[in-house]
């Protein structure tokens, strides 16, 4: 089966641009208590294993690790899958697509798609929608963090590189209309301003989500 024409360009866009990627944004976090708010209450909320899918060089699953987190990372690139693994040797990450996940049913405790669902075409949402909540046990959550708006971005270089790849505003109305439809409850939303001009050029958003049910141990 020939794969999405968005998964190849997307793959080869971060694979050129992995290594100096990973140097760019090594110290973003710290600079951004925002993102750490967020990233603190899913932390403090989730319970089992967690899925940092679209992780890219590993400095998301690498800090959730620092909060006490069972996380592993999922990645479209294995240039991505590289760097993670040679930053964050303590972590399991392997190369895979959040359109179908090589995880059993129901097996997940959490999930989170930070600025990783902002390079799906909005057709295909439910069905990376879908595949969360397969994996994801009842009372599970999933947290997505995204740039708001609603239109898309080519990106034609970055990071010191010529490439080609479509970024999506997205719109949290709409995208808790999708998670709705794929049987996911709201529980957190969150939006803010661009706070630093030299990365963001629109506001950001986040959304946490439980999957419907409740958890097994409950």
């Amino acid at each position: 089966m020939t794969e999405p024409e968005f998964l190849t360009t997307t793959r080869t866009a971060y694979d050129t641009v992995a290594h100096d990627y990973a140097d760019a944004l090594r110290d973003h976090l710290a600079e951004s208590p925002a993102d750490r708010a967020v990233l603190g209450l899913f932390a403090e909320l989730v319970d089992g294993r967690v899925a940092d899918v679209g992780c890219g060089p590993g400095r998301i699953s690498g800090h959730l690790r620092g909060l006490g987190v069972d996380v592993f990372g999922v990645d479209l690139s294995p240039e991505m899958v590289a760097v993670a693994r040679r930053d964050h040797p303590g972590i399991g990450f392997e190369v895979g697509s959040m359109l179908d996940l090589d995880l059993p049913d129901a097996s997940l405790g959490g999930a989170l798609a930070w600025y990783s669902l902002i390079h799906v075409p909005w057709d295909l949402h439910p069905v990376v929608f879908a595949e969360f909540h397969r994996v994801l046990a009842p009372g599970g959550l999933l947290l997505l963090a995204f740039q708001v708006g609603d239109e898309v971005r080519r990106i034609e270089h970055a990071y010191g590189h010529d490439i080609e790849a479509d970024a999506y505003r997205l719109d949290p109305d709409k995208l808790l209309g999708q998670l709705a439809d794929a049987g996911f409850e709201p529980h957190t939303r969150v939006e803010r301003e661009a706070a630093d001009p030299k990365w963001e050029k629109t506001p950001q958003g986040y959304l946490l989500v439980r999957k419907a049910g409740q958890p097994s141990h409950a």
